[in-house]
């Protein structure tokens, strides 16, 4: 039986969609690379992971999920829903600062209006975790991550906008500083 939800098998306007995914990043801190797509969420599915590694250290992650479904019959208003996910370590005094959630926040709306990535209906969640040794593990210290959860239905089947907003939400969790546009257009042109 074929997999009805790869990319292969999909609609064209599907497969131009996933080819945003595939563009290289603006950063070289940034290595994207695709992986399984969960099957059940969509008739189509398609999904990127990407590390971010500053001198040698991984110090964020996070995967980006397109979902598409022609016939509408999911819950979400339009054939395509895009679903991210970004993980970072944090400093302890970052971390306890109550403003944490909506700055987090305006990482994302701030990318998504900064790479002219129109979309609606964008919901998530920002969370913070403490983890802590104990026993043979006490030694390692305590550490604090940042989670983002989000979706949003883009506006229209060019998802480029959305892939770079996704990359820009990764640096700044990661604390990169911003590319400008020049940097932009010069990580691009690299061979």
């Amino acid at each position: 039986m074929p997999d009805v939800g790869s990319v292969e098998n999909a609609h064209e306007t599907f497969r131009r969609a996933v080819g945003a995914l595939h563009a290289p990043p603006a950063r070289p801190e940034i290595a994207v690379g695709e992986i399984p797509a969960p099957q059940r969420l969509a008739p189509h599915t398609a999904a990127v992971s990407a590390e971010v590694t500053v001198q040698g250290e991984e110090v964020a992650w996070g995967r980006l999920i397109v979902l598409y479904d022609p016939e509408g019959t999911r819950d979400w208003p339009g054939p395509f829903r895009l679903v991210c996910q970004v993980n970072a370590e944090l400093e302890s005094e970052i971390a306890v600062d109550p403003l944490l959630g909506p700055v987090a926040w305006s990482w994302l709306t701030d990318a998504l209006d900064g790479q002219g990535a129109a979309h609606h209906t964008l919901s998530g969640t920002v969370t913070r975790a403490t983890t802590e040794g104990f026993g043979t593990k006490a030694g390692e210290g305590t550490s604090t991550e940042v989670e983002m959860r989000a979706s949003w239905t883009p506006d229209s089947e060019d998802l480029s906008g959305h892939v770079a907003a996704w990359l820009a939400l990764l640096g700044s969790a990661a604390g990169l500083p911003p590319l400008d546009v020049a940097d932009i257009a010069r990580q691009r042109a690299r061979p």
